[in-house]
C-alpha cells in the first residue's frame, strides 16, 4: 500500500474530529445565544399581557444629599413618573446619594475596610422600591438623568409590603449584577440591564449603587418594572439549557457569596475519624492560621467540614477578631448570630450594616449574641440596622465597655430617648448618627460643650443642621478645638467666610472643609480661602 494512504487517512480521521468539535461548540454557543434571549426577552401570551408600572413607594434606602424635611436631592424622588427625563443635567427633582468617588474614603473621617470581605461586594448604598403589583420581572428601566453608571447590583424580593400576613420565608434574589465601571457620558440615559428570570412574583426591587468610579453625583428619575402576572411558560429546550448552565451559575453564586444560606454553612458537620491530616499535622498552628485568615466567610465554613484539625483551626476564635457581615445581608439572622455566637468571643471589629431588616434578627437574638461576643467590641457598625430599638442600645452601652466607634446611621426608627444610653460609652471617639432622630435644642450649648470637653476632637459632621449653626460655634471650635482635620457643616446659612478664615488659621490639621449650600459663603468666598489655604480641600456646591 502507498505510503500516501495511511496519511490521508490520518488527515480525514482529523478532519473529522474537528467538524465533530466545532459542531459541539456551535450547538454549545447556540444554546447559550438562546438561553440569554429567553432569560432577558421572555415571551408571553396574549392572555399573560405585560404590566408596566413606576414605582409606588420608596421603603429604604442608606443615604440621600436632601435633608430630612425637603424633597430636594431626596430617595422620594424616585418614586412615581418621571419629573425630568429626558432632560439632562443637575435638577433637585431627582434622587441623589450622599457620596461620590474616592474623596469619601480618603478623607480623615474614613474607617478603615474590614478585612474578609469578598471581593465582588462592593455596593455603597441602596434604595428599595415598592410597587403596586406583584409580578414576574421580564424587565426593569433605570431613568439617569446626570453622571449614569452608580447602579451595580438590582435584587427582587418575594416578600410584599402591602400583604397584611407576614410571609412564612423571605427571599432576595440576584436579577442582575455587575462590577463598577466607568461611564464616560453625564447625560441622561435610560438603563436597561438584562435581567434573569426569578421563580416568584415581586413588588419589591431593590438598587445597590456604587459611585467611587463617577466624577459627580449620580441623579436618579425613575425606575420602571415591566413583569407579567402570571409566571412565563419556559419551553423544555431552555430547561435543559439551565441544567447545562448550572454549573457556571453555582459558581458565580460561590464567587458572590452574599445569597448563599450561611446557616447551614455554620452549623457543625460530623468529622469522621481518618488516618492522619496528611502534610498539615507538620506545620505550625500559627502558619496555618496566617493562611486561613485569606479565606472569606462562606469558604472559612466550608473548610471546617473537611477534617478535625481544619475544623479547629476555623472555629478558633483568632478567626473572627474582624467580622464583616454585611454582605450577607439577605440570609443573615438569629440562627446565623447563634452559630457563629461560641467562635466571637474575641471579635473586635463587628459590622451588622444593612442586617436583621423585616425580621431576620429579633431584639432577643441580638442581645443574647452581644452578652457572649461584647466585651472585647472596639468598633461597631451597624448602619440601617432596622431590627434596633432602645434596649439594643442599652445592650451595647452595658455589654461593650471597651468600645470606641459606634455607627447609627439610617437608623431612623430609634427613638430619641434611646441615644441617652450612648452617654455610658466612656472610652467612645467615634460616633455617626446621621439620619438619626437624636434631638439637638440648642447647638449653641452643643458647640460650647464640644469645646469645653473635646479638645482632641479630629473630625466633626454637622451636615443639613441648617439655621442652627454660627459664626459663635465656629468660633468656639476655632479657639479649643486646634487639632481638627475635617469639618463638615453643609447647608448652614448663619456661617460667614471670616469664622472660616479664623477657624483655618487656628486648625493648621485641616485638609477637608465642605461648605455646600452654606448661603453666605459664594463663589469669591471659596476662590479666595482656596487662595490663602492651598492645602485644605474646599468642597462647595452651588445648586439647592
Amino acid at each position: 500500500m502507498s505510503p500516501v494512504f495511511p496519511m490521508l487517512t490520518v488527515l480525514t480521521m482529523f478532519y473529522y474530529i474537528c467538524l465533530r468539535r466545532r459542531a459541539r461548540t456551535a450547538t454549545r454557543g447556540e444554546m447559550m445565544n438562546t438561553h440569554r434571549t429567553i432569560e432577558s426577552n421572555s415571551r408571553t401570551s396574549p392572555l399573560n399581557a405585560e404590566v408596566v408600572q413606576y414605582a409606588k413607594e420608596v421603603v429604604d434606602f442608606s443615604s440621600h444629599y436632601g435633608s430630612e424635611n425637603s424633597m430636594s436631592y431626596t430617595m422620594w424622588n424616585l418614586a412615581g413618573v418621571p419629573n425630568v427625563f429626558p432632560s439632562s443635567g443637575d435638577f433637585t427633582q431627582t434622587a441623589v446619594f450622599r457620596t461620590y468617588g474616592t474623596w469619601w474614603d480618603q478623607c480623615p473621617s474614613a474607617s478603615l475596610p474590614f478585612k474578609r470581605t469578598p471581593p465582588n461586594f462592593q455596593s455603597q448604598d441602596y434604595v428599595e422600591l415598592t410597587f403596586e403589583q406583584q409580578v414576574y420581572p421580564t424587565a426593569l428601566h433605570v431613568l439617569e438623568t446626570y453622571h449614569p453608571g452608580a447602579v451595580i447590583r438590582i435584587l427582587a424580593c418575594s416578600a410584599n409590603p402591602y400583604s397584611p400576613n407576614p410571609p412564612a420565608e423571605v427571599r432576595w434574589e440576584i436579577l442582575w449584577s455587575e462590577r463598577p465601571t466607568k461611564v464616560n457620558a453625564s447625560q441622561a440615559r435610560q438603563f436597561k440591564p438584562c435581567i434573569k428570570q426569578i421563580n416568584f412574583p415581586t413588588n419589591l426591587i431593590r438598587l445597590e449603587v456604587n459611585s467611587s468610579l463617577l466624577d459627580y453625583y449620580t441623579e436618579l428619575d425613575a425606575v420602571v418594572l415591566h413583569g407579567v402576572k402570571d409566571k412565563p411558560v419556559i419551553s423544555l429546550k431552555t430547561s435543559l439549557i439551565d441544567i447545562n448552565d448550572r454549573e457556571d451559575d453555582a459558581y458565580a453564586e460561590k464567587d458572590g457569596c452574599g445569597m448563599d444560606s450561611l446557616n447551614k454553612k455554620f452549623s457543625s458537620a460530623v468529622l469522621g475519624e481518618g488516618p492522619n491530616n496528611g502534610y498539615f499535622d507538620k506545620l505550625p498552628y500559627e502558619l496555618i492560621q496566617l493562611i486561613l485568615n485569606h479565606l472569606t466567610l462562606p469558604d472559612l465554613c466550608r473548610l471546617a467540614q473537611t477534617c478535625k484539625l481544619l475544623s479547629q483551626h476555623c472555629c478558633d476564635p483568632l478567626q473572627y477578631i474582624h467580622l464583616n457581615l454585611q454582605p450577607y445581608w439577605a440570609k443573615l439572622g438569629d440562627t446565623s448570630l447563634e452559630f457563629l455566637q461560641s467562635r466571637c468571643t474575641l471579635v473586635q471589629w463587628l459590622n451588622l450594616s444593612w442586617t436583621g431588616n423585616r425580621g431576620f434578627i429579633s431584639v432577643a437574638g441580638f442581645s443574647r449574641f452581644l452578652k457572649v461576643c461584647g466585651s472585647e467590641l472596639v468598633r461597631l457598625e451597624l448602619s440601617c440596622s432596622h431590627f434596633l430599638n432602645e434596649t439594643c442600645l442599652e445592650v451595647i452601652s452595658e455589654m461593650c465597655p471597651n468600645l470606641q466607634a459606634l455607627n447609627l446611621s439610617s437608623c431612623d426608627k430609634l427613638p430619641p430617648q434611646a441615644f441617652n444610653h450612648i452617654a455610658k460609652l466612656c472610652s467612645l471617639k467615634r460616633l455617626v448618627l446621621y439620619r438619626t432622630k437624636v434631638e439637638i435644642e440648642d447647638y449653641d450649648v452643643i458647640a460650647s460643650m464640644i469645646g469645653a470637653k473635646c479638645k482632641k476632637l479630629r473630625t466633626l459632621d454637622l451636615w443639613r443642621s441648617n439655621r442652627s449653626v454660627c459664626d459663635t460655634d465656629i468660633d468656639e471650635l476655632a479657639c479649643n478645638c486646634t487639632r481638627l482635620q475635617q469639618l463638615d457643616i453643609l447647608g448652614t446659612r448663619m456661617v460667614s467666610p471670616a469664622s472660616l478664615r479664623k477657624l483655618l488659621e487656628s486648625c493648621k490639621d485641616l485638609s477637608l472643609l465642605d461648605v455646600s449650600f452654606c448661603s453666605q459663603i459664594d463663589n469669591r468666598a471659596v476662590l479666595e480661602l482656596n487662595a490663602s489655604f492651598p492645602k485644605v480641600f474646599i468642597k462647595k456646591s452651588f445648586t439647592q
